[in-house]
């Protein structure tokens, strides 16, 4: 976990998980994929145009290896659930599977390891191929984690659940409080 240098950001989302809890989690029959997504400054660069769809992603560098690639398709082949931590995580998945399904050369297959440049933009409308949960924190106004989160559970959950958070004083951004959506 974030033992690849390259990202300008830790991967917070994964920071609530300790080694002694993640071994508890695998104890009760949860398998685990690692993947990479070197982190850069356009992830939290601001949506400032008023259609979200001419925001520009900027590329970040992924990998998948072999292994993560067949776990991640076998959840997904006996009906699994796929539960993600972090947003930037949710990013590589979604671009390396909307990629998959494109080129068809990978039929049966969810997502296909390798590595590449990713620059998907995620907002409300949005049909997720890979995810079916998530874990992440609460992000902030106008960012992409944002629209990301709202595109996965939806707008008005999700800001009936940040009102929530600010009422509780949660604690918001890198190391902030963290929440799971199914």
């Amino acid at each position: 976990y974030s033992r690849v240098r390259g990202s300008v950001a830790a991967p917070t989302a994964g920071l609530h998980f300790t080694p002694e809890l993640l071994a508890s989690i695998q104890a009760l029959g949860v398998e685990m994929a690692f993947v990479t997504l070197h982190i850069g400054w356009g992830t939290f660069k601001p949506v400032e145009v008023e259609d979200a769809t001419t925001h520009e992603m900027h590329a970040e560098y992924w990998e998948i290896a072999p292994e993560a690639a067949d776990a991640i398709n076998r959840a997904k082949l006996e009906g699994r659930r796929v539960v993600v931590v972090g947003t930037t995580a949710v990013r590589l998945l979604e671009h390396v599977a909307r990629a998959t399904e494109a080129s068809g050369q990978h039929p049966g297959s969810v997502v296909r390891p390798g590595s590449g440049w990713a620059d998907i933009f995620i907002y409300p409308g949005y049909r997720f191929r890979v995810v079916d949960a998530l874990v992440t924190n609460f992000h902030l106004p106008k960012s992409t984690l944002l629209m990301l989160v709202s595109a996965f559970a939806g707008k008005d959950l999700v800001f009936r659940a940040y009102d929530e958070a600010i009422k509780q004083r949660y604690r918001f951004y890198s190391f902030g409080d963290a929440m799971m959506m199914l």
